[in-house]
């Protein structure tokens, strides 16, 4: 289950196989014999023949290209085994900074190499700045065909990422910004078990926003945290708040078969874990001492798997004073209640620099939810100069709105061809949900063409929920399309969305 061949119709390119590798959570061990836990970090070294016509590239420090097409790779830090992985495919490679190069099938290396020229290097100085040095040497940037099922795997050296992030503008290059922050926060300092995921994804959301807030500013972060917290708020409205999978520490039982740790994924880690990492961050009381203690942090443990009681002792330690007022046992926030309470994070960072970003978004939404369109107030709004996540949350509050009275979202559509025909994956995602929430027909196939488009499960799971709770014409819609695109996705989405649709049989 762990190496995914891939027919050329799966590819960009559609001429020739392509062969990946994707190893978190537990799937390494089905690729290589080795201790498949993130509690063992190890070196390695590999050997690769491919097929003429073909290049290998590995999660590696080092490459060399031999006789025969037979690539040799070295990692010579020590890494868990979830870690490593394998592209062999039709791939070329662009430098787009000192230490980095864009990877990718031919079709797509000049968008990828246009998109991220520059890019890359701005975010890695600071994140040196803010988290000590970048270990891994190089910092390349995989784009992966389109049935890749993950937004990014942070793979060090070699992030492999999904092909919706070539937006065309450079609308969705800070996604990278969340793989590099993982160069410190899991790849270096990792958490020992599948159980505290959260010390991999708490830390590298907070790292993420504090390289996001030196580049593009508070309100801009805010803005995009807020984001972040509406989709911890739908996913916990979903499965219930005391949902065992809503703590931070999950416990993994195995009962006859076990648990895959990959069933246990969800917002919670991110976003839960991004809160209370800003809740520590808050008893500090100053962004300096606390960017010090994250350096100290990485310092401490690099190279190592921890618990999060190594995390919370190692905080106490650093501050003395915050140990002795007893941080660790406030009525309400207790660590140990942080930890093993299911549920909604008992504090919450104050995200109200993003309001002068969001509330134009919000006064927008509002008169598209009116009975009667006030046109002019609308056409006031000037929406062109707005970034990406100022659109995505004008969209998740219509979202939220719909249905919209009859005939609005018609208007909508053809007032900002801005949204309604973007090419960003993340405006798509949303322009779709809203004309299935909204039943227009006419747009249907919108819906249709993104989910042939790609295969990230980010996307794809949420639209296919949304046909199979609508109309007959979404259901209908919803089996169409997947019979049409099941060869082209990842056998674990394929999996999902057999769930969803009820054609999960007795397998």
């Amino acid at each position: 289950p762990q190496v995914c061949w891939l027919s050329p119709e799966q590819t960009a390119g559609k001429q020739k196989p392509y062969m990946y590798t994707q190893g978190q959570a537990v799937l390494n061990r089905s690729f290589f014999p080795c201790f498949d836990t993130p509690s063992v970090k190890f070196t390695y070294s590999a050997t690769v023949k491919v097929p003429e016509g073909f290049t290998a590239v590995m999660s590696a420090t080092s490459w060399e290209k031999q006789k025969d097409n037979t690539f040799v790779f070295k990692m010579s830090q020590p890494i868990p085994s979830y870690l490593i992985a394998l592209v062999v495919g039709d791939i070329v490679s662009a430098d787009v900074g000192p230490r980095s190069r864009v990877w990718a099938e031919p079709c797509l290396i000049e968008a990828a190499r246009k998109e991220y020229d520059g890019v890359i290097e701005e975010f890695l100085v600071v994140g040196e700045k803010l988290f000590g040095p970048y270990v891994w040497g190089r910092y390349d940037i995989l784009f992966m065909p389109p049935s890749f099922p993950f937004g990014g795997m942070e793979n060090p050296c070699l992030t492999f990422v999904t092909p919706c992030l070539l937006a065309g503008d450079r609308s969705l290059v800070d996604v990278i910004i969340h793989e590099i922050s993982h160069s410190w926060f899991g790849n270096l300092v990792t958490n020992a078990t599948w159980g505290e995921f959260w010390l991999n994804e708490g830390f590298t959301m907070y790292a993420q926003r504090r390289i996001s807030t030196e580049v593009y500013g508070l309100p801009y972060t805010c803005l995009e945290a807020a984001t972040g917290r509406a989709l911890l708020r739908q996913h916990m409205d979903a499965t219930g708040e005391d949902h065992p999978l809503n703590k931070l520490r999950v416990v993994i039982e195995p009962g006859l078969w076990g648990v895959n740790p990959d069933d246990t994924y969800n917002e919670t880690p991110y976003e839960k874990g991004y809160c209370f990492v800003s809740y520590l961050a808050h008893l500090v009381g100053n962004q300096s001492k606390f960017d010090a203690f994250l350096q100290a942090y990485v310092n401490r443990f690099k190279f190592q798997s921890i618990t999060a009681d190594d995390t919370l002792e190692f905080f106490l330690e650093y501050f003395p004073e915050l140990k002795e007022k007893g941080v660790d046992s406030i009525p309400g926030f207790e660590f140990d209640r942080w930890l093993n309470t299911p549920g909604w994070p008992p504090y919450l960072p104050d995200l109200s620099p993003g309001q002068q970003l969001m509330r134009p978004a919000e006064e927008l939404a509002e008169l598209w939810a009116a009975d009667s369109l006030n046109m002019e107030a609308i056409e006031a709004v000037d929406i062109m100069g707005w970034r990406t996540y100022q659109l995505v949350y004008f969209l998740d509050q219509v979202l939220q709105k719909s249905p919209l009275p009859e005939g609005n979202v018609k208007r909508l559509s053809k007032m900002y061809p801005k949204i309604s025909k973007a090419q960003n994956a993340e405006l798509r995602l949303r322009w779709c949900q809203i004309v299935l929430k909204n039943n227009l027909e006419a747009e249907y196939s919108k819906v249709k063409d993104f989910l042939h488009s790609q295969g990230k499960q980010k996307y794809t799971l949420p639209l296919y929920r949304a046909m199979w709770g609508g109309s007959e014409a979404t259901r209908a819609l919803a089996m169409e399309t997947f019979s049409a695109t099941a060869p082209q996705l990842h056998v674990n989405v394929q999996n999902y969305v057999k769930k969803i649709l009820g054609l999960a049989g007795a397998e």
